[in-house]
């Protein structure tokens, strides 16, 4: 809510409050998700950049995926029109989330030479920058496929984690304290989303990974 809104509905409650009643009782029959996505497009319909920060985050937060938020955005083309979508687009692109990546969305990635596999220890993880991108890369085995590739990038708003953000098998982000187990990349506190992992594999003893 902006601070004008909460501002109205304390300076003036009897009338701001039948709005956001009517808002609550429009979406009662629909699912949050649902909801979410409608909540989304209207905010790009009317392109109020904070808004659609707010409900972006809304709509990942009650499990819409970045597919499905694509989606909505594309089906509502007839309403919106290329350069709105367009506009929602730049917006998601600048927040950095990891799961908006066209690799993580099953789009084909190009392969990315990270490191040499040799004096790298089982058990090892090391935060590593490659072509632009921030990565967290972590061995569990001794075998080829030993390895984990992850994004740096936290999924709850994309801030890029450093390597002191480590602290033996978590890692922690500094924002919101949202924190992974790094031999799997699952999320064990406060959030919900596990780190963006990416495919890898040992050529010629050199990682790669694409993305």
């Amino acid at each position: 809510m902006s601070d004008a809104l909460a501002y109205l509905v304390k300076a003036r409650p009897d009338a701001v409050g039948h709005y956001f009643a009517f808002l609550k009782d429009c979406g009662r029959h629909l699912d949050p998700k649902t909801r979410a996505l409608i909540s989304l497009v209207t905010k790009v319909h009317a392109q109020t950049e904070r808004g659609f920060r707010q409900y972006l985050s809304r709509a990942l937060r009650e499990g819409c995926t970045p597919t499905e938020v694509l989606d909505a955005l594309l089906m509502a083309f007839p309403a919106l029109g290329l350069a709105k979508i367009v506009w929602a687009v730049d917006i998601i692109l600048a927040l950095g989330l990891p799961n908006f990546e066209p690799a993580a969305l099953g789009a084909a990635g190009e392969w990315h030479d990270l490191l040499a596999t040799k004096g790298f220890h089982v058990g090892g993880t090391r935060r590593v920058e490659c072509d632009g991108r921030g990565l967290f890369v972590h061995r569990h085995d001794r075998r080829a496929n030993g390895w984990r590739v992850f994004d740096s990038r936290c999924p709850h708003q994309g801030t890029d984690i450093p390597q002191s953000a480590l602290a033996g098998a978590t890692l922690t982000c500094p924002k919101h304290q949202w924190t992974f187990d790094i031999h799997t990349g699952d999320c064990i506190r406060v959030g919900d989303k596990p780190l963006t992992q990416w495919e890898c594999k040992v050529v010629k003893g050199r990682l790669l990974a694409r993305w």
